[in-house]
């Protein structure tokens, strides 16, 4: 059972790792990984002495850490309400629609943001006008961007992330609920001193392995919903490597390759040090 995926491992996650030279190459399609000379840090420079670099990795960070230390809280307060939820009817339709929004695909999410948000159209600014109140450019305003979207992910993944904490929620042994009820513990004192030590562990793991992506907020949505007013906090690693990489006139493989290798650095140092952080104060860690 584990040959074959042992063997995509291999094929797309450590054969790729040789192309990693030609962010220390100026890399040529003509002369190919081979001919083309080396440069040394020469694209790693570039990027750190680049005007951009403060307010790319300044964005990236802040977009990362907005999702992690938000995101996890109402997929853990969802997997508790499910799990003492006692209708079974009310509990499948309820998984059903949070659910859901899992399945939409980015364009399809970022349209309906788009329609959702409009600033002539949109149901939010309707309701406002129609209330006599000031219309919010939600789309444009930069300082608006950032909230837009974590939120709006935070609606799409709030279902599918759930699945883990209930999963963890449902090993809980019954009879320490059992115990807490005939102490008269209340159902808010059985969360605080029952579930959510019991899911402890999971939290940190999930934490620790969302900090390694740190460095990538991703590309896909990001790119969707920029435009040339909301740049100032929109403009971050991913996108900015699309754009000077490969979308420019004249392609430069290496400059994104190093960009990559850098994001992909930070990431497996912020693993290390934060799981041995967790290690000394809960003693949960990966390894």
């Amino acid at each position: 059972m584990l040959f074959f995926p042992t063997v995509y491992i291999i094929i797309f996650k450590y054969i790729p790792m040789y192309g990693l030279q030609i962010a220390f190459k100026d890399y040529n399609l003509f002369e190919g990984m081979f001919g083309s000379p080396w440069v040394g840090f020469k694209h790693f420079n570039q990027f750190f002495q680049s005007t951009e670099f403060w307010r790319l990795v300044g964005n990236t960070l802040s977009l990362s850490i907005y999702s992690i230390f938000v995101g996890p809280i109402l997929p853990i307060f969802l997997a508790i309400v499910l799990n003492y939820l006692i209708n079974n009817k009310l509990k499948k339709t309820l998984q059903m629609v949070t659910y859901a929004p899992y399945f939409i695909s980015t364009v399809v999410m970022v349209s309906i943001i788009n329609q959702f948000f409009a600033i002539d159209f949109g149901p939010i600014n309707v309701m406002l006008k129609k209330m006599g109140l000031a219309q919010i450019d939600f789309l444009s305003n930069p300082d608006l961007f950032p909230h837009l979207y974590v939120w709006t992910g935070i609606w799409q993944y709030t279902g599918f992330n759930s699945i883990i904490y209930l999963a963890s929620l449902t090993g809980v042994d019954p009879t320490l609920h059992e115990a807490a009820i005939v102490d008269g513990a209340s159902k808010l004192k059985r969360i605080w001193h029952i579930d959510l030590p019991s899911i402890q562990s999971t939290i940190i793991i999930l934490m620790i392995m969302s900090v390694g992506s740190i460095m990538s907020t991703g590309f896909e949505k990001i790119y969707l919903m920029q435009n040339n007013l909301n740049l100032r906090t929109s403009e971050v690693i991913d996108t900015y490597v699309y754009k000077i990489g490969l979308a420019s006139p004249i392609a430069n493989y290496s400059f994104p390759t190093a960009i990559g290798l850098f994001q992909s650095v930070i990431g497996l140092l912020l693993i290390v040090i934060v799981n041995k952080i967790a290690q000394k104060v809960s003693e949960v860690s990966l390894w």
